[in-house]
């Protein structure tokens, strides 16, 4: 198999892999394909009961994506919708939605269609393993779920949500459960996948290992 210049970064929710993927996109000036972004933007319109090819011509038509610093915004059509995004409403919608057949059919050829000659970094959960097989690297990138419910926590805090730990910690772990153990596109590491546990790791440690793994890779 030809590889093609992609980096992939899987994981579960709130494992970091946003943020790492955001900074891998700036520092080598990378296209970028922030996977679980598209999943909410489809749970985002299908709670306005668009349907599903509706959805997928809005995705290709009008929404646009700004990579700003290490900020990822979403317009549609010139309106910023990033933060309706975030909410926890739409995060367990697009976590229902992503287990249809028909929805990640959909959204494959959107995904692949993000692939630059140049390089692409693309962040998820099938990615390394479904949607781009043929990456030159492929992380999975994980941590403990009391550590990514913390993280979550700050994440929400900052946008202006209520939140309750315990709660984030049982919804994190059920997510683990049903994201790991579906039968269409589980979430595992590919085989040929470098596994980074980043529980005591900070961000900037993480993109230290994963700058020289690329260097590695492409350089």
């Amino acid at each position: 198999m030809k590889k093609i210049n992609v980096i992939t970064i899987d994981g579960p929710s709130a494992s970091g892999k946003g943020a790492l993927s955001r900074k891998v996109a700036n520092n080598f000036n990378l296209n970028i394909l922030d996977s679980g972004v598209l999943y909410r933007l489809f749970a985002y319109f299908y709670n306005l009961n668009t349907d599903n090819q509706e959805i997928t011509n809005i995705i290709k038509n009008q929404i646009n994506f700004k990579l700003e610093k290490d900020n990822l915004r979403v317009l549609n059509q010139d309106k910023d919708i990033t933060s309706k995004l975030r909410t926890e409403d739409i995060a367990k919608t697009a976590s229902k939605i992503s287990s249809k057949k028909e929805v990640r059919k959909l959204l494959f050829n959107i995904q692949r269609n993000f692939y630059e000659e140049k390089g692409l970094v693309a962040d998820g959960r099938d990615m390394g393993t479904v949607v781009f097989k043929d990456a030159k690297l492929k992380i999975f990138l994980t941590a403990s779920a009391e550590i990514r419910a913390k993280r979550r926590y700050i994440e929400l805090q900052n946008l202006g949500q209520e939140v309750n730990m315990p709660a984030l910690i049982a919804d994190i772990e059920a997510r683990d459960l049903k994201d790991s153990s579906r039968e269409l596109s589980p979430l595992l590491p590919a085989d040929d996948a470098i596994i980074i546990d980043s529980s005591e790791m900070s961000l900037e440690e993480v993109f230290s290992f994963t700058e020289n793994l690329i260097k590695k890779e492409f350089i």
